[in-house]
Formats: C-alpha cells, structure tokens, sequence
C-alpha cells in the first residue's frame, strides 16, 4: 500500500479516482477547504479527508510528509480576465503546480501525476489553454529531478459532469437552444477511462516524463453532442446555431448571470478542436458515449447498471 495526496478529490474526477485508488490498496490524502464538501469521501476505508489551504506552502508540506506520490486534478474553467491570463488562472494553474514541485523537492516525493487539458500551451487562444500550458511547462520542467506525469484529457464526461448534464438540464427547461460555437469539435472521454490511466501510470516507469492526450474513440462537433443528449434523455430541442458575433454576445450576456455558464473565454478555448492526436494510452480501450448515456440526470435508473458493469470490467 503506498500513501497518495490526492489534490482536487472531492471535485468531479476526483471523486472517481479516490474510490479507484481505495480499490487498487492505496491509501488516499484529500486536502479540502472544508471537510462538509467532501463527506462523501469520509466513509470510503483508506481515505483521509483534511481541512487545509493547499495554496500554502507551508500546509503543501505538511501534507506530503510520508506521501508516497502527488497528484493535482485541480483547476478552473473561469476567473478575472488579464494578460496573458488573470490572476485567478494564475494562482490554481501556474502557481499551485510550481508550489507542489517545490514541496515535493522538499519532502522528497518523487511521484507527481498533473492533470492538464487538450491543446494547452502558454501562446493558445485562451486564458484557460495558457495558463494550463504555463503551469504544464512547469511540471515537465522537472522531469530529470522527478518522476512526472501529465494527463491532457478532452472534455471529460460521466454522472454527475458539469458539461453533458448543463446542456441536459437546459434542455428540459428550454423551448429552443441557441448555441455558441456550434462547430467546435470534441472528444469527450469517459472519466472512468480517465481513472483508470492515472492508476496505470503509478507504477509504470514507462509513464516517466510522458505527457498523454486522453480522448474517447469518436469526435463529435458541439451541435451533434447537443443533440444527442436532447434525444438520450428525451428532450430535443430545436438547435439554432450562433456565428462567432453572436457567439460572443451570449457568452457576455452570460457572464452577467449566476453559475458560471459560459465565458468568453470558454468562447476562444473552443476556437481549436478538442481532439486527440494519439489514441488512449496503457492499451485502453475508451468508452463511448452511447455506451454510458446513464452519465446523464434523467436516464432511467435502471441502465446505470450499463455503467456498473463497465466500471468492473464486464
């Protein structure tokens, strides 16, 4: 069994991992701003849910001592804009992996799994993509003096995604769906997918220094997944596209509400293609999204058993 501080596990993929690693005889570190947000983890055996501030450096340390290796899953999809990027993409993307590389040094944890995004790089087209890149850069930096690996994962999906489930809620309640960017292409790969390449890469020496594209087998424009979730969960809706004018205005209009729906950066972000240069890594066959419709809130419940069976490889 080896101790594992897992980053960013009470959020989304989090969750999916730390269950996985428990799984595997790990035991598992979540550091969480409060404790009440990741109650869901507090009952799983070999896990231990701490409040702490993961910015400090000081705490980063503490929390590594008699780690075995790190992994950051943390991030932002929106912050204050700057130039190259505001400070709030700064401070989660460029400056916390720098403050975990420099406490590892310190506790002299050699193991370093970073999740980063697909086509991040300090010139992309947005704050997101930049800021991601930069911090990036920074992990593979390292990479004589530690064992690192970065995952670059497409749109990730899977019960309970904040990406497939908001156009499924906007669906039931919408009469018409005016979509931003409706040519922007995709490769949504399955969470669980995307747990089971970071359990492969613990122990494999051949992950060292490697840098993986994680995408699922079919690439789809933003139009077409629309759709499908409207027909999957039985509220389709008729599509009306926006031009890149338009496209903008909404995402502004957007930023004015609550919740977090759409930025204008999210906007530039999906000026490139979301889509994988390699297939999935370890010799992973990927999911497909029809093969998990029961991702989505209102499916039946009865083909989340088409999940389950997935999850323990039947």
């Amino acid at each position: 069994m080896s101790r594992i501080l897992l980053l960013g596990g009470s959020g989304f993929i989090g969750r999916h991992l730390t269950q996985a690693l428990v799984e595997s005889g790990h035991s598992v570190l979540v550091p969480t701003r409060r404790r009440e947000r990741a109650k869901h983890l507090i009952t799983l055996p070999t896990v231990d849910v701490v409040e702490a501030d993961i910015h400090d450096s000081a705490a980063l340390e503490r929390l590594l001592k008699g780690c075995d290796a790190a992994v950051n899953l943390v991030g932002i999809l929106h912050g204050e804009p700057g130039v190259p990027f505001g400070r709030d993409f700064a401070r989660v993307h460029v400056e916390l992996p720098q403050k975990i590389v420099d406490a590892c040094r310190k506790t002299r944890v050699r193991r370093l799994l970073h999740m980063s995004a697909l086509q991040a790089r300090p010139d992309g087209p947005s704050e997101y993509l930049r800021s991601k890149g930069e911090g990036e850069a920074r992990v593979l930096a390292v990479q004589k003096e530690f064992d690192v690996t970065v995952f670059c994962p497409s749109v990730v999906f899977g019960p309970e995604d904040r990406f497939l489930n908001l156009f499924a809620t906007l669906q039931r309640w919408v009469p018409v769906v005016f979509l931003a960017c409706p040519h922007a292409r995709f490769q949504p790969v399955y969470v669980g997918d995307v747990v089971r390449c970071f359990t492969r890469s613990l122990e494999d020496r051949a992950s060292f220094g490697a840098r993986y594209e994680l995408g699922g087998p079919k690439i789809y424009t933003l139009r077409e997944l629309v759709q499908w979730v409207g027909r999957t969960t039985g509220h389709a809706r008729p599509v009306v596209d926006l031009g890149p004018r338009l496209s903008y205005l909404q995402a502004w209009m957007l930023e004015l509400l609550p919740g977090e729906l759409m930025s204008r950066d999210n906007v530039r972000s999906m000026q490139v293609d979301s889509v994988c240069r390699s297939p999935l890594p370890f010799g992973l066959q990927p999911a497909g999204l029809e093969a998990e419709a029961a991702a989505l809130r209102g499916v039946a419940p009865r083909m989340r058993y088409d999940t389950f069976r997935h999850t323990a490889g039947r």
